[in-house]
C-alpha cells in the first residue's frame, strides 16, 4: 500500500492534461466573446476571395 501511495508516475500526465483544458476553455471562452468580430472577419475574408 505505501508503494501506491508513494507512486507518481502519472502525476506528468495529470498535470499537461489540466494545462491543455485550460487553455482550451479560455480558447472557447474568447471565442464566444469575440464571435460578432471573428463572423465579420471571415465574411469580410470571404466576400474578398470571391
Amino acid at each position: 500500500m505505501g508503494r501506491f501511495i508513494s507512486d507518481e508516475s502519472g502525476q506528468g500526465l495529470v498535470e499537461y492534461a489540466l494545462i491543455i483544458a485550460v487553455i482550451a476553455i479560455a480558447i472557447i471562452i474568447a471565442m464566444i466573446f469575440l464571435r460578432n468580430q471573428l463572423t465579420n472577419e471571415f465574411s469580410m475574408i470571404g466576400n474578398n476571395l470571391t
